[in-house]
């Protein structure tokens, strides 16, 4: 199961890497989005599924499952959340100022 986690999301970085790396301002939002979710599958493959019980501390004889990758995760999908919309309210501006959406023409020129 790990190394289909594996193969996904080095997919997920090759397609990622591959939108940011475009000039369309669109698809380097949505490559940043993809980005983070590899990374949240990242920390959850690096976490790695273990089975047990709640951790409590009176049963500390028994096996129990770490909430520290869900927690993790959870923080991340937030913040990444919220510099998505943030990029997005900052491109939705930028088209609106300029009429573009091509990075090269939002640069502006050598005169400037």
């Amino acid at each position: 199961m790990e190394t289909i986690m594996v193969i996904l999301i080095g997919i997920l970085v090759a397609v990622a890497t591959y939108l940011i790396l475009s000039r369309n301002i669109i698809r380097v939002i949505l490559g940043t989005a993809v980005l983070s979710h590899a990374a949240h599958l990242l920390i959850l493959t690096m976490g790695d599924l273990k089975r047990g019980s709640v951790p409590l501390l009176k049963e500390a004889n028994a096996p129990y499952a770490d909430a520290l990758p869900q927690a993790l995760i959870l923080t991340a999908i937030v913040i990444s959340f919220a510099v998505t919309a943030f990029i997005l309210v900052l491109a939705y501006r930028a088209y609106q100022d300029i009429g573009t959406d091509d990075l090269d023409a939002l640069r502006g020129t050598n005169d400037e």
